[in-house]
């Protein structure tokens, strides 16, 4: 049910890239429900610096302070909790949405406010919000936003992420990596990084894949943090065939331009693969199963997202499909960081990236003779 006389609606999402994208099919549905509210996103400071400016259903972005179970501080940072809330009072936003997990930390963040009304998840361990979704970790995460923004009366617009590409974007891809050479020399991008070590192919392996891509005709470049350069120079070093080393070079905005002239992105369950399909780039995804089920595009014809099956830890056996992430079960958690994916072949990879590049050709034969 719409809330009447909404002008300014929070949305409490305060974590990474990702985490961000798949909410952007609920932003969109609440920018459709409520098209002159200005929506708010408390989020964490990338957001800010990301997000303030940029075209997107979000508005305008506050930083929330870091907190236990929120966001972790940057370095050097200092919190000042009481004079945020005392200015998000000050805001008097008329709704309040948490979509930041089960709320045993965010609903009471949310209830702090001074929201007119709140929704949001609710896992058995939180406190209720004024309307509230209960919290089920094994659900498509953008289908669990567009539940929470139902809870006002926002219906989809849209069941797919999308990012806007600015000519900015496009520009800065270009200065750093060049214009793509075009159909005859595909450029393909591999991002070998991820936080979670238990989510990472091996290294040796993305190299093979660049090889098989390179025999192919493709133009290979290799994305990566900052933090991931000596991740990303072990996989140049183990090719046989020259690939371009991005890492560390381009914003956000930049690597979403060089996505967006690429013919396909291979990665790991991470960021950069979630932004490459949101701005319309082909991809293969290399998931745990269990990740898989929460944040793989639902598409085939674009995406083929290829499934690690491992359930029990390499190391010491514990089964991680109830005890990975300490926040749902409270049993015993596995602290081993041994990769989950190990057991995806480097030519399921292959297989699933040439019949894309091969299908995606193909259409774009056919758009150029229409």
């Amino acid at each position: 049910m719409l809330v009447p006389d909404v002008e300014k609606i929070a949305i409490v999402r305060a974590n990474a890239l990702g985490d961000y994208l798949f909410s952007l099919p609920a932003l969109d549905a609440l920018r459709a429900a409520y098209p002159s509210a200005e929506l708010v996103l408390l989020g964490a400071p990338w957001h800010a610096r990301a997000l303030n400016g940029r075209p997107g259903p979000v508005d305008r972005v506050l930083a929330v302070p870091p907190l236990p179970g929120l966001r972790d501080p940057e370095p050097g940072e200092a919190a000042d909790v009481d004079g945020f809330f005392a200015a998000a009072r000050r805001e008097r936003f008329d709704l309040a949405l948490q979509l930041h997990g089960g709320g045993r930390h965010s609903n009471p963040f949310v209830q702090r406010l001074g929201a007119r009304l709140t929704a949001g998840l609710r896992a058995e361990d939180a406190p209720a919000l004024d309307r509230w979704v209960r919290y089920v970790y094994y659900q498509p995460e953008v289908f669990r936003y567009l539940e929470v923004v139902g809870l006002v009366g926002a219906t989809p617009v849209t069941l797919a992420p999308r990012f806007v590409v600015t000519p900015r974007d496009l520009t800065e891809a270009a200065l750093v990596a060049g214009e793509p050479a075009g159909p005859d020399r595909p450029r393909v991008a591999l991002h070998p990084g991820v936080t979670d070590a238990r989510r990472r192919w091996p290294a040796e392996r993305f190299a093979e894949v660049g090889d098989a891509l390179a025999a192919a005709g493709c133009e290979v470049v290799l994305t990566g943090a900052a933090a991931e350069r000596d991740l990303v120079a072990r996989v140049r070093s183990a090719m046989r065939a020259s690939a371009g080393d991005l890492s560390g070079r381009l914003s956000l905005g930049g690597l979403a331009g060089l996505y967006a002239g690429c013919a396909l992105v291979v990665a790991n369950d991470t960021g950069p693969l979630h932004l490459a399909a949101a701005v319309g780039a082909p991809t293969v995804g290399l998931y745990w199963v269990g990740n898989l089920i929460n944040g793989a595009p639902v598409d085939r014809a674009r995406h083929r997202p290829l499934p690690s099956w491992t359930i029990h830890c390499p190391r010491c056996g514990l089964d991680c499909t109830r005890d990975l992430y300490p926040t749902r079960s409270g049993g015993p958690v596995c602290a081993h960081q041994d990769s989950f994916v190990a057991d995806i072949s480097v030519a399921e990879v292959v297989q699933e990236a040439l019949d894309l590049l091969s299908v995606n050709a193909t259409e774009g034969s056919a758009t150029s003779a229409r």
